[in-house]
């Protein structure tokens, strides 16, 4: 079954929602920045439209990131992180839009660039955005976790024939991003069979 994001994003929009009132006027125009990460499947994509819906519902702006829309491909996963920073969460950090340019999966070519404009909130969610040059620019990070095979059945349901005969490509990408046994560094960590979080930092 595909993940239930709402308790969890309970959770985690507490702890954006206090970096939100907590930026002073100076940094007004700097947007707080969200790293989402996990292997395929755990359902970063979820939990990142849930933040979205609740920041707005407070008022605030949002604007989202997929790494997806970087990859260069199947074989592209660490292609995708120099030009994450360089072109989404540097700028970014300094009061500055960003924009990227996009992949065309279908046409398997580079697509139109797109800009990230300056919310009050940017999530960025795929893998590798905790492991990227960039990670420690990033004001709330948040890694999620579930086993491999409801994983693995995630993904496929969601992108079925398309994505089957590349998970064990993109499977093997993940594992020189996330050696076994290694997480990255987080502030806050989400199982996303349980919905049950665990703050490392910055606990609401």
């Amino acid at each position: 079954m595909p993940p239930d994001p709402s308790a969890a994003a309970d959770d985690v929009w507490a702890g954006l929602r206090g970096l939100l009132l907590a930026r002073g006027p100076r940094s007004a125009a700097r947007p707080v920045v969200v790293g989402v990460d996990g292997r395929s499947g755990s359902g970063k994509t979820d939990l990142a439209e849930a933040l979205a819906v609740r920041v707005e519902a407070a008022g605030h702006s949002c604007a989202q990131v997929h790494l997806d829309d970087l990859y260069p491909g199947w074989s592209g996963l660490a292609a995708a992180l120099p030009p994450l920073c360089a072109d989404v969460i540097t700028p970014l950090s300094r009061g500055e839009e960003g924009a990227f340019t996009s992949w065309d999966w279908v046409a398997d070519r580079p697509g139109p660039r797109v800009q990230v404009p300056l919310a009050d909130a940017v999530v960025v969610e795929g893998v590798g955005t905790l492991v990227s040059a960039c990670t420690h620019l990033l004001d709330l990070r948040v890694w999620l976790e579930a086993p491999t095979d409801v994983r693995r059945d995630r993904a496929l349901r969601r992108d079925g024939d398309v994505f089957a005969g590349h998970w064990d490509e993109w499977a093997a990408q993940e594992e020189t991003l996330f050696p076994a046994a290694h997480q990255p560094a987080a502030d806050v960590v989400v199982d996303t069979v349980t919905g049950r979080t665990r703050w490392v930092t910055l606990a609401p």
